[in-house]
């Protein structure tokens, strides 16, 4: 089902798609494709942090469900090296680019190329030279739920050129339907992570979670600040997907995610929060390639040509 959900301030219409299967229930936006809103049959909660409002997300919630790129995520110094080339981003944190700047996909209009009962794909074209970068670049996003209660998001990105393409969905989660996350149980089925710098980039370093409190293989809970989390965990490279995640609230709701990314970025939210609402009420999860790949020879590369398309699957697996 496709319903207005608003007009943006420069004038252009934004569509919410309903998709349903199972005991899931998927809201999907036309800006950023963003993922608006999750519901699960006898839960009397949303689980992803959305709104109801427009200008909510072309304000304070930017990045919330939104699929994030074409440089998900940190390049530290603000530029990066292709071919020989040298390529300025957009600086809007400090010295460094986020999440391809002021631009980036979650900030344009996708078109509804296919719609049905429980699924949507949507695409977008990127000019050459849009967020810094080369190529003439079409993204597109399939957003699929089967039931009992799974939803599955394949991306595809193809250019014409060598470019750079890293893609994350940037959902916020709370499973309780609480003021904040504290109190869920988190595991995740990585044995490294990236140790970040004050600038939450990444310092380059692969370090081992055994015997630090960066050590989620098996589920634990964890407070605020312990620890603060904006990290990378390191994942297979075997481009299969497996389940890397879990998340278990009080209240017994569990999310499992799958992908074939080779890392998931964990937030805690302690810079992000809804209108009225606090800081730390959710959790972001997104599987992605690691932040600030182009300047680190030893993190997987983030390149794409014409001959080897970027391409990833996530699922999110529900159960109450």
């Amino acid at each position: 089902m496709i319903t207005h959900f608003g007009t943006t301030k420069r004038g252009i219409p934004v569509e919410k798609i309903t998709l349903r299967a199972g005991s899931l229930q998927v809201s999907v936006l036309t800006l950023g494709a963003i993922l608006q809103d999750v519901r699960l049959d006898g839960v009397d909660h949303e689980l992803t942090l959305g709104s109801g409002t427009l200008s909510d997300y072309e304000t304070s919630m930017g990045y919330h469900g939104a699929l994030v790129g074409p440089i998900a995520n940190r390049i530290s110094n603000g530029r990066v090296r292709l071919d020989g080339m040298m390529y300025e981003l957009e600086r809007n944190d400090g010295a460094g680019h986020l999440h391809s700047g002021s631009d980036g996909t979650h900030a344009q209009i996708w078109t509804v190329s296919k719609q049905s009962e429980n699924s949507v794909t949507l695409t977008l074209d990127l000019a050459d030279g849009v967020n810094g970068l080369p190529g003439r670049r079409q993204i597109t996003a399939t957003f699929t739920v089967a039931a009992p209660a799974g939803l599955t998001l394949d991306i595809t990105g193809t250019t014409d050129t060598k470019t750079l393409m890293n893609f994350a969905n940037h959902s916020y989660w709370n499973l309780d339907g609480g003021d904040t996350w504290v109190g869920h149980r988190l595991r995740v089925a990585a044995g490294h992570y990236l140790p970040t710098d004050t600038t939450s980039a990444p310092t380059g370093e692969i370090c081992d979670v055994n015997g630090t409190d960066m050590d989620f293989q098996a589920a634990r809970v964890f407070e605020k600040n312990a620890p603060a989390l904006d990290h990378n965990f390191c994942l297979s490279n075997a481009a299969q997907q497996q389940d890397a995640l879990t998340l278990t609230g009080k209240s017994g709701v569990a999310m499992t995610v799958a992908t074939t990314a080779p890392g998931i970025q964990v937030y805690d939210g302690r810079g992000a929060n809804r209108p009225g609402k606090a800081t730390y009420e959710g959790l972001a999860i997104e599987p992605q390639h690691w932040p600030d790949a182009p300047n680190h020879r030893g993190f997987p590369s983030i390149a794409v040509t014409p001959d080897a398309p970027y391409h990833q699957t996530s699922r999110w697996t529900f159960t109450a």
